[in-house]
């Protein structure tokens, strides 16, 4: 039941080339950077990556996308990442664009073992009728572009049918876990990381603080350990290190006097 390991990069030894993903994260809210650092750092590509955004600032994912480990990204939001961009456009990144609540229902699903469900979203967009560029041929044509999908007429409204997500691997942060894999998130952090988590075949969690087994409450446990196979425990350090992606604070009254 003892799920520790020793270091992140033990923890991400076996991830083979060409593996699927599961990130959890928001922005630059609970992402796994010790995780995504040991992987970087064992030289593994060819990945196919799910997630809510592909890392921002040379931070998160940013860093295995920046090196050209990353061969699919199935996310929702691209915002201002540049590289991220760059390789879509250049034909060098497949991109599947998901509406986000979508893709958190499609995680959750996976790993509730639910293979597909309706939603209205998409509905009537090239989501439910193809035609998404997942790959542009790197002159401007599409390469790839997505396939339609099946659309049903339930009580009078149309929806659209989607497939539950599973990958190979996730790797989540949590603020508090034990051995046994029981995670607590803070704040933001739970919007993505216990759907990565459920999505993933062998989960791995890196934890700002580690407890025994009966310090969590049973009532305040996000996520039950039988869907976390892995546990890694920060540093200090590594837990205090928390990139702002856009500081929105205002001035002290004395500052700006």
């Amino acid at each position: 039941m003892d799920k520790v390991v020793a270091t992140a990069g033990e923890a991400v030894a076996d991830v083979p080339e060409g593996a699927s993903l599961a990130v959890g994260g928001f922005g630059l809210s609970g992402v796994p950077n010790v995780l995504i650092q040991a992987l970087y750092e064992r030289g593994t590509g060819g990945l196919a990556v799910v997630s809510n955004n592909c890392g921002a600032m040379e931070s998160g994912l940013a860093v295995l996308l920046a090196a050209g480990r990353i061969a699919r990204v199935t996310g929702s939001y691209i915002g201002a990442n540049k590289e991220f961009a760059r390789q879509y456009l250049a034909g060098e990144l497949e991109v599947e664009l998901i509406p986000q609540g979508t893709l958190a229902e499609r995680l959750r699903a996976g790993g509730a073992g639910i293979p597909a469900f309706y939603t209205p979203a998409g509905v009537g967009t090239q989501v439910a009728e193809g035609g998404l560029p997942w790959r542009y041929d790197g002159s401007g044509g599409v390469a790839l572009a997505s396939p339609p999908k099946e659309v049903r007429e339930f009580d009078g409204t149309e929806y659209v049918l989607e497939r539950g997500i599973r990958t190979d691997f996730a790797l989540v942060r949590a603020a508090r876990g034990d051995r046994h894999g029981n995670l607590v998130f803070a704040k933001s952090t739970r919007n993505f990381n216990p759907l990565a988590a459920m999505a993933g075949k062998v989960t791995i969690a890196e934890v700002e603080e580690l407890v025994e087994p009966g310090e969590i409450d049973p009532d305040a446990v996000h996520l039950p350990g039988v869907f976390v196979q892995r546990v890694v425990a920060l540093t200090p350090e590594q837990a205090a290190d928390k990139k702002i992606e856009q500081v929105t604070v205002s001035e002290r009254e004395e500052e700006r006097a």
